[in-house]
């Protein structure tokens, strides 16, 4: 069968191997050719920005552009073909300014040097994935690659909100060039894997530290599952600038406002508890969204990545900003740090009927680093005497397989003495279960979106601190963790590189991993797969 495409940078890819005909995420050969092809480009603006003299640093725009095109390719970002190809050539043009400030390169990889002429399709076909022959220095260099482009997505948000690093930009700058080189070997390769995951955690640090600068630091909320009897805005993806600014143009118009899947945690922040008119959470986890959009009835903001290709029944009411897109939806531009004009979704609910509902209840969040904290002597305690045997953590994704159902019926099988930490979509699996308290402590305690997974780093941290243990692996702490894309494999290089051991990610392994750079990951820090939830809850907890 003609491959007319490949991409395997997420856990949904077609038999585990890759997407070679259509993207199970839903983009066309062409939308994932010139997403390759802007990557390529990127690479080859990095590389020419670390030719400059030593003297000149990159400018913050230079990163903003970088970061910007690394968010656009994640997956279920932009499968705007044009808009991306809009990109190719503002990246290009970056390139050519920038090769005429450089007096004598030297040699130059072809991807600093291309100038777009050609059949952009052909040169796609010749830059993709497998361009790289060797299967572990490209299994490597993918790894590397998705790691910068879930930190981009760090960057990015925390940018809108003012904080920027240097350091970050020139990291991401380097290594998007080091993909280009060579002449690295794999060892060299590993090595720069983990300084990525470190650099991951300061990016992590940048983003929790913007937000809750913005914001407060989350507090323990009930949030409202059910329908209000006003029209209302969804708000989906991850982005709280973008919802900072749609609920400060919606006040006092009779328009509710809501959040779905990843945005839920927004409720936690005290500077959005001031807004009368946010009044809950709609739905689930992103994949549900075509039923969930089409019940809603009113216009969908899409943030960021998440999309799912839309129904035509809502596509309408569809719109995206920032770094997300698709073709034959209203998008909503505006730069970093600038105001954006929601009018359009405004009037547009106004004209709809209040949303459908669709479930009743309450969800209970808000546990990030300072309030877990807030509980340290509580949560100690409870471990000292035993009423808390082991913390799990269960952050990441959700997605479409049914083979995600183990995280359900893990999270019922668990020991009444076991806490959840989590964040992430991947909450959705066991976040509306009934699994009661451990002395007044939850035992779902959800930290927020996938991009707060720095609070269970700083948790873990603080925990090691207090028990006084010199080992971060001695905690009493599990990690079996669900993921997708792009943004979990920057967490997990994080992880990695803060020392954490014998982490369980399913529901399968990357295919993007070659057999040799597994290994490397089994025997270094001993990853591995998930298998039956009997099994696993036998590995953790022992036999019973």
């Amino acid at each position: 069968m003609e491959e007319r495409m490949f991409c395997y940078q997420c856990q949904e890819t077609a038999g585990c191997t890759g997407c070679t005909r259509a993207g199970v995420c839903g983009k066309t050969p062409e939308v994932a050719a010139m997403q390759d092809l802007l990557v390529w480009v990127t690479r080859g603006l990095a590389a020419v920005a670390e030719a400059l003299p030593a003297k000149e640093v990159p400018g913050r725009e230079l990163g903003r552009l970088i970061t910007h095109n690394l968010f656009a390719t994640i997956t279920n970002a932009n499968f705007d073909k044009e808009a991306i190809e809009a990109r190719i050539r503002q990246t290009l043009a970056e390139k050519a300014a920038l090769l005429a400030r450089i007096q004598d390169a030297g040699p130059l990889p072809e991807a600093a040097r291309w100038d777009g002429s050609g059949s952009w399709e052909e040169k796609a076909r010749q830059v993709g994935v497998l361009s790289t022959k060797d299967e572990d220095i490209r299994s490597l260099r993918e790894l590397i690659t998705y790691g910068l482009k879930g930190l981009s997505a760090y960057m990015k948000h925390a940018a809108v909100l003012g904080k920027e690093d240097e350091e970050l930009n020139r990291f991401l700058i380097r290594a998007l060039a080091a993909t280009l080189d060579d002449s690295l070997t794999v060892d060299q390769l590993v090595a720069l894997t983990l300084e990525t995951g470190k650099h991951g955690v300061t990016g992590m640090a940048l983003l929790d530290s913007a937000n809750t600068g913005a914001y407060g630091n989350p507090q323990i909320t009930r949030v409202k599952i059910s329908a209000g009897k006003n029209p209302g805005i969804l708000v989906s993806g991850h982005d709280l600038r973008d919802l900072e600014m749609l609920l400060e143009q919606t006040a006092g118009t009779g328009v509710d406002v809501y959040t779905h899947s990843e945005m839920l945690p927004a409720h936690y922040y005290p500077a959005f508890q001031k807004y009368p008119h946010f009044v809950g959470n709609y739905g689930n986890a992103w994949w549900k969204q075509k039923e969930e959009f089409e019940a809603f009835g009113g216009p969908i903001l899409m943030t960021t990545n998440c999309i799912v290709p839309p129904k035509d029944s809502y596509k309408d009411r569809l719109y995206t900003t920032g770094a997300a897109g698709y073709p034959g939806c209203k998008h909503i531009p505006g730069a970093i740090g600038g105001k954006k004009d929601f009018s359009a979704l405004i009037e547009q609910a106004k004209t709809c009927p209040p949303p459908a509902p669709i479930e009743e209840g309450e969800i209970v969040g808000g546990f990030a680093h300072a309030q877990v904290l807030a509980l340290a002597d509580k949560v100690v305690e409870a471990v000292k005497s035993g009423a808390i045997r082991k913390f799990v953590v269960m952050a990441g994704c959700d997605g479409r397989m049914a083979s995600r159902s183990y995280y359900t019926d893990f999270a019922k099988a668990l020991p009444g003495d076991t806490v959840i930490l989590t964040a992430g979509c991947a909450k959705y699996r066991y976040n509306k279960l009934d699994l009661g308290d451990i002395g007044g402590i939850p035992r779902v305690l959800d930290a927020g979106q996938c991009n707060d997974s720095y609070s269970l780093a700083v948790i873990a941290l603080k925990l090691q601190e207090v028990f006084g243990l010199s080992d971060i692996n001695d905690l009493p702490i599990i990690y079996n963790i669900a993921w997708y894309e792009q943004k979990a494999v920057i967490v997990l290089l994080a992880l990695l590189s803060l020392g954490v051991k014998n982490i369980h990610l399913g529901p399968t392994l990357p295919a993007f991993l070659s057999p040799n750079v597994a290994k490397v990951l089994v025997d270094n820090f001993g990853i591995a797969g998930i298998g039956s939830v009997e099994d696993d809850l036998a590995l953790f907890f022992g036999k019973a």
